[in-house]
């Protein structure tokens, strides 16, 4: 049973059949547990059930339909700007991924033994690999703003969320604590007005009192401040996204110079798409003509 709970047993046991059956409930002040045994097999059932609620409405339906609505609202922010984090970090990493393998594949190119007896290779492979390593010194440049304007701002605003559902937290434990309070001094307004009785309804009340104050300021700040909250997302991310758009755009106005410059560097002119695929095709067709790659 839960730790810091009293709880009480009471125990039945019979013979049935030849077997023996045993049931046992335990009440602890919040839920009732039984367990029963059955031929030797034992099966356990907690069932909560709640405290006394007041017959006063405590918080009205309009007032708890709209907090429930903004805190709704800020739950979904929260799942939204996690989730974009998440994806703004893989864009980022597949982005350097991609550069450091051009790289690596340039590199490969010029290594090749082709460079060391066709010049005309070895010129168009160089080019080839000056601009994928300008290419990736441009991407990194991007990468390293967009950490800092987009994946940066990102993490340190989810990480004002925390604090903004221990808020809540807070307030629906105060709402606990005053129906408790609330049910308490309802019992002894309807018990017969005597001596002790108007004692201990009297020190019911000064009970509830600051408990009643602490939920109702806890309440309205939230009420006052989640909107607030919400509605600063925009002016939070904007300067962000903008910056975004600002990196991407002067990386790829970069790789069209750059690819421009590789066009002008290697391209044979006038030379067509479709040219260059026929010439393909006719020296892969002379490739296959020879008797060591000839089909048995």
């Amino acid at each position: 049973m839960a730790s810091g709970i009293l709880w009480s047993t009471v125990a039945l046991r019979w013979h049935c059949g030849g077997i023996a059956v045993a049931l046992q409930w335990h009440y602890g002040g919040t839920a009732v547990a039984l367990q029963w045994h059955y031929g030797g097999t034992a099966v356990a059932l907690r069932i909560p059930f709640k405290i006394g609620q007041p017959k006063k409405q405590i918080v009205s339906k309009t007032v708890e339909r709209d907090f429930e609505r903004e805190y709704d609202k800020l739950q979904k922010l929260e799942d939204q700007t996690k989730k974009l984090h998440k994806d703004m970090k893989k864009s980022t990493e597949a982005d350097t991924a991609m550069s450091k393998a051009a790289v690596k594949i340039s590199a490969d190119l010029l290594s090749n033994p082709l460079c060391e007896q066709d010049q005309a290779f070895l010129e168009s492979m160089t080019a080839l690999d000056t601009a994928m390593r300008r290419m990736d010194a441009f991407n990194q440049e991007k990468v390293n703003q967009i950490q800092k304007t987009v994946i940066d701002p990102l993490k340190k605003y989810s990480g004002v969320f925390p604090s903004l559902n221990m808020a809540v937290k807070r307030r629906e434990q105060a709402l606990q604590d005053y129906k408790r309070l609330q049910s308490k001094v309802e019992k002894y307004e309807e018990k017969e007005k005597t001596g002790p009785i108007m004692v201990k309804l009297h020190q019911a009340r000064e009970e509830l009192r600051p408990v009643r104050d602490d939920f109702e300021a806890k309440n309205k700040q939230l009420l006052e401040e989640m909107p607030k909250f919400y509605h600063s997302r925009i002016d939070y991310f904007q300067p962000s996204f903008e910056a975004l758009i600002r990196a991407q755009v002067v990386y790829f106005t970069e790789m069209h110079k750059i690819f421009s410059e590789l066009t002008e560097q290697i391209d044979q002119a006038g030379l067509t798409d479709e040219q260059r695929e026929r010439e393909n095709e006719a020296k892969l067709s002379e490739l296959r003509a020879l008797s060591i790659v000839a089909d048995d």
